[in-house]
């Protein structure tokens, strides 16, 4: 499918995940809950308050510095960009999440369906177009289509505006897009690779014994 019928497709039906689906009571686990491992998150759903702060600690001990300071800019630069989404968790949104998972997408298509409507596009991660939605019509067919490549593929997100300021991810994005899981495991594994994941589950486990 090619992607203006991707987008098209998106656009005629359009619902998301959003950011009620995502977990909130717990900061920390709000926070990196989509660049964990199942296990891990397995495992700190079952400690006490006080092994969780431990698991904190463990988390980015078992990755490399370089993952924590990659992680650090993604959450620096979605909590500035997308905060009007949600300003008390800004990283807690649709668009955070995929941002901070998979950094910035090799380009961004902007498609609005009236006349106040600006089409750009945003290549290679370059940041440096944000357009003002405060007169935006609430009544428009707004979306925004990111890509991502995937070896010799492409993978899409496709988020729609809902008013008055969130973005939401359309799941029809998936449609034709076989590669988001790999891409998405890619990343956990190489952006945020645990160096030891042996030693790091026994140190976990251990935790689990801890009342």
């Amino acid at each position: 499918m090619k992607k203006t019928a991707v987008f098209l497709f998106i656009v005629a039906m359009t619902w998301g995940c959003g950011i009620n689906m995502m977990p909130t009571k717990d900061k920390w686990y709000a926070l990196h809950y989509f660049i964990m491992q199942d296990f891990e998150r397995e495992i700190y759903k079952d400690l006490s308050p006080t092994t969780r702060l431990e698991f904190q600690k463990f988390f980015w001990e078992a990755r490399d510095p370089e993952s924590k300071n990659e992680f650090d800019r993604r959450v620096q630069f979605v909590s500035t960009r997308y905060r009007r989404e949600n300003s008390k968790q800004p990283w807690n949104t649709d668009r955070s999440r995929i941002y901070i998972l998979n950094g910035p997408p090799a380009s961004i298509e902007y498609k609005q369906m009236d006349n106040w409507a600006m089409q750009a596009t945003e290549t290679a991660g370059v940041t440096g177009i944000v357009s003002d939605r405060s007169n935006e019509d609430i009544s428009a067919s707004t979306a925004e289509v990111w890509t991502y490549p995937y070896q010799q593929f492409f993978v899409y997100y496709a988020f729609s505006f809902k008013p008055p300021s969130e973005w939401r991810m359309s799941p029809q994005a998936f449609t034709g897009n076989r590669y988001v899981g790999e891409l998405e495991k890619q990343n956990k594994e190489t952006t945020y690779r645990i160096l030891d994941e042996d030693q790091y589950r026994q140190r976990l486990e251990a935790l689990k014994s801890i009342k």
